[in-house]
């Protein structure tokens, strides 16, 4: 699904589910990023980005929030539509946020639908078999749904903070069987969320849909960052977490020169300047 080799088949104009499949089906990893406005969204489309998420990390990575759990509806509208009206290719995928669906299924389908209507070609919500209901309504609506397992952020007060999930072996079981059930309530990919690399190698194994791995080892059929973890902006340095870039660094220093210029004098110099 990346850019094809000379002998390999081109690569599809547009992503779709079936696509997800078949990189699962073939053995071949894809990639996917949040994405949460116009350039960034453009430029992982150039760069090939199979998946954008337009994630409930909003909050924290570009509101000021310390958790998802602030991030609200309207703030997913709005970021979900800056996405979807920027780019064609990738399959675009948006958070359900923190307290839109764990009410029941009237509400999951609700939110839903207004993400839909934003753009979102998919929805994504967090948890196991306590969802199955919800997954399993939006699903019959006509609504994709990407589960979420492991540890859920929006839950990170429950999960007593940011830590692995699955370490012993009933927890592994549970994330198993948790991952079944979304299955089977029809969604097409989970993602796994600060597992151990060999209980997402299982999960992976058991399951038909694909697996989308964050802090979860290379076992998963995709793999999923934060955009500014990926590109070094946020200067968050967690242990899954590979910076691609050092963005945060490049951008200081062409403020502090910009600032240099401007203070000397230099900027704007007379080609910046009208006769």
């Amino acid at each position: 699904m990346s850019t094809p080799s000379p002998a390999g088949p081109p690569a599809p104009a547009k992503i779709r589910l079936r696509h997800l499949q078949e990189a699962k089906t073939r053995g071949r990893p894809f990639s996917m990023l949040t994405a949460y406005d116009q350039f960034s969204a453009q430029v992982f489309e150039e760069a090939g980005i199979e998946v954008l998420l337009v994630g409930d990390s909003v909050g924290s990575t570009v509101l000021g929030h310390t958790t998802t759990t602030a991030t609200t509806h309207q703030d997913m509208l709005t970021f979900t539509g800056a996405v979807t009206r920027s780019v064609h290719r990738p399959l675009v995928v948006s958070d359900l946020a923190f307290g839109t669906y764990e009410a029941g299924t009237a509400e999951a389908l609700r939110h839903g639908v207004e993400l839909v209507r934003a753009g979102a070609e998919a929805v994504k919500l967090e948890g196991g078999a306590e969802v199955a209901a919800q997954i399993r309504t939006l699903v019959t609506a006509g609504i994709p749904v990407m589960g979420h397992l492991g540890f859920t952020p929006q839950s990170v007060n429950a999960l007593s903070g940011h830590r692995v999930q699955g370490r012993d072996e009933e927890a592994a079981q549970k994330l198993v069987d948790d991952a079944l059930a979304v299955q089977d309530a029809g969604a097409f990919a989970v993602v796994l969320e600060l597992v151990p690399a060999a209980v997402a190698a299982r999960v992976t194994e058991a399951l038909r849909v694909p697996t989308i791995g964050i802090g979860a080892g290379p076992h998963c059929d995709g793999q999923v960052l934060v955009w500014q973890d990926m590109a070094g902006l946020s200067g968050f340095h967690g242990k899954f977490v590979k910076a691609f870039a050092d963005l945060r660094g490049d951008l200081q220093r062409a403020a502090a020169e910009y600032r240099e210029e401007v203070v000397a004098g230099t900027y704007p110099g007379p080609e910046h300047s009208f006769d």
